[in-house]
């Protein structure tokens, strides 16, 4: 086996593990976060909307850290497609955004829907295949 592919190989289950020991680190810390929220939320006056919006907040958050996990660890285009929905869902969420802001957010969803539609629509059988 050639010095070259010996290297090549070695760095692929580098990168492989190293992304692996992200993953886990980033469980870890999603584990803790949830723990540390669940205390917050349970403090929180919910007299008041803003109460909502940090729940909803931490959730999604959650959400995009177990499909960044999914995402370090499968390498499938759908993964990255359905983390950016969470992402573009968290940000479009917020109360203070502004309308170019709401607009943005919507086209970055369609964008992303397309592409899902795109990438992922099953193949239309021709007259040929058969």
């Amino acid at each position: 086996m050639p010095q070259a592919l010996k290297l090549a190989n070695g760095l692929r289950k580098a990168a492989m593990w190293s992304e692996r020991l992200l993953a886990i680190s980033i469980f870890v810390g999603m584990a803790v976060f949830f723990y540390h929220s669940f205390f917050a939320l349970s403090a929180i006056d919910w007299d008041h909307s803003e109460s909502l919006y940090e729940l909803i907040n931490r959730i999604l958050l959650l959400a995009i850290c177990l499909e960044l996990i999914k995402t370090l660890i499968t390498h499938e285009l759908e993964a990255v497609l359905e983390l950016l929905a969470f992402v573009v869902a968290r940000k479009t969420l917020k109360p203070d955004l502004s309308v170019n802001e709401i607009l943005m957010s919507v086209f970055a969803f369609v964008m992303l829907m397309a592409a899902r539609k795109y990438f992922f629509s099953p193949a239309i059988p021709t007259d040929e295949d058969s």
